[in-house]
């Protein structure tokens, strides 16, 4: 078995052949490309390449350009630099803490086999610390023994949370803690790909299959055959496409459109959603056969909102990405980390990451004062009256997961006057003996506001969104779900 591709830079051409014979003998697939600038690149995030070998010719302009390509994949792979008497690169072309090695040539084979281990394990540090959540918080913790549990199986894993709060990042610790690291890790955003390209794109098709297949083409599931396919936002994948997933699941085979002949794929799935399953089922936008294909082990995402203690943590795995990618590292004051700590983060650790990377660009080099951050992070969110972090006590935590229900956040909108009369009253009203149904409860709260707020706004829903304080899309998610869309206008 392969272990794994090795990238070799390498313009002469006797050379290049003794470094493809010592790596094949070692068990590894050369690449090999006689001009740095010339490298074929391939489309983000899918880079096979274990390790890199550099011969020591390349000027250092074309250096700089190379490791720019490389940082848009979000993967350290560590370089091999080989070095004579009288050539080596110089440390200053690599980005900060970029892993890269030496060996002096000619090479030989226990020289580089050493130090394609010792890249391999620098290689598996900086993705675990690059992709596995950061956080000691009972919830992460919590998380992260889920993630250990499942790597070593091929178990299909549905990973679900609010939009930003890093499932991705669960996929690829998953994978690249399982025996399919070695293999591709092949993410689709099934809510970005339009329903009739879908197929295709995760399919392949053949030449002539449909107006413009010029040439047969591989789909998602061969690239990711022998490792990982990470099917984001599945919950907004057509109907008719579900059924061929479901399919692909039970039958572990694909058809390219246009084909008639199976191809089998060896490929585990991760699928990952913000939305509501149980309810799609429900409301018919959800298959119940597939919910319970790929709902053999859920993982849980919590919001950034449930573990404020985390926030430290986090961002300093931030301010790694951060120098990764040539960014100054974000160094926050008292008042600042206290004001932080205090926001109610709707956007969760992308929200954060956002933040960071505008703090690192626009205040280079200094610390960040309260005064430095965006009016909306200065105070108030989950602060008490005196501006301290407060942490949302367990009970109120439905509030902030409805922004509609904050008073907060519908501000002068929908008059304010209006909706604290509305919220008193829901919260006055009597406590049935039996109980009640605390989300149905919440959805009938947040149902009303958004009819006042679209009435108020005559049925136009980007205004809408700006009276309730939220996106547009966030409230066209809402219609969605409550089905309230055919009342309201774009």
């Amino acid at each position: 078995m392969s272990q794994g591709k090795v990238l070799v830079i390498e313009p002469d051409l006797r050379q290049a052949d003794i470094w493809i014979t010592v790596l094949e003998f070692l068990g590894y697939q050369p690449v090999t490309f006689a001009d740095i600038d010339r490298v074929e690149w391939p489309a983000p995030p899918q880079l096979e390449w274990s390790a890199i070998v550099l011969a020591p010719e390349p000027p250092a302009s074309s250096l700089r350009r190379f490791f720019q390509h490389l940082c848009a994949y979000d993967s350290m792979v560590p370089v091999i630099c080989a070095a004579t008497d009288d050539k080596r690169i110089d440390d200053a072309v690599f980005p900060p803490d970029w892993p890269h090695f030496e060996i002096v040539m000619p090479v030989r084979h226990a020289a580089l086999a050493a130090a394609l281990e010792q890249a391999a394990n620098t290689r598996l540090g900086s993705r675990m610390l690059t992709h596995r959540p950061a956080g000691r918080s009972q919830p992460i913790l919590e998380v992260h023994e889920l993630m250990d549990m499942v790597a070593a199986h091929d178990t299909h894993v549905l990973v679900l949370g609010e939009s930003g709060t890093g499932k991705e990042m669960v996929a690829r610790h998953i994978h690249e803690t399982s025996r399919r690291a070695a293999g591709p890790f092949v993410p689709v955003n099934c809510g970005a790909i339009p329903a009739e390209l879908l197929e295709s794109e995760l399919f392949g098709h053949e030449r002539g299959a449909f107006t413009g297949a010029l040439a047969a083409r591989q789909g998602r599931f061969e690239f990711a055959n022998g490792g990982t396919l990470f099917l984001d936002e599945i919950g907004d994948m057509s109907l008719p496409m579900q059924v061929k997933i479901l399919r692909v699941l039970q039958e572990r085979t694909i058809e390219r459109v246009g084909s008639n002949r199976s191809v089998r794929c060896d490929v585990r799935i991760i699928a990952a959603t913000h939305r509501d399953l149980e309810i799609g089922i429900r409301d018919g936008w959800f298959r119940e056969d597939l919910f319970y294909r790929l709902n053999v082990f859920p993982i849980q995402m919590p919001p950034l909102r449930e573990r404020l203690e985390d926030l430290p943590l986090l961002i300093e795995q931030l301010n790694l990405r951060l120098r990764h990618t040539g960014h100054e590292p974000v160094e926050l004051s008292t008042g600042a980390a206290a004001a932080l700590a205090s926001y109610a983060w709707p956007g969760n650790v992308r929200e954060l990451a956002n933040l960071l990377e505008r703090m690192s660009i626009m205040h280079r080099g200094r610390s960040i004062e309260a005064s430095d951050l965006p009016q909306r992070y200065r105070g108030g969110g989950l602060a008490g009256a005196g501006g301290a972090p407060t942490r949302v006590p367990r009970a109120s935590r439905s509030a902030a997961n409805h922004p509609s229900l904050a008073p907060a956040a519908v501000g002068g909108g929908v008059a304010a006057e209006g909706a604290a009369e509305f919220m008193s009253h829901a919260v006055e009203l009597a406590w049935p003996e039996q109980g009640l149904d605390l989300n149905d409860h919440l959805s009938t709260i947040e149902v009303s506001l958004i009819r006042r707020a679209l009435s108020q706004a005559h049925g136009t829903v980007a205004e809408a969104a700006r009276l309730l304080g939220i996106g547009r899309t966030t409230l066209v998610e809402k219609l969605r779900k409550h089905r309230l869309a055919d009342s309201s206008a774009a």
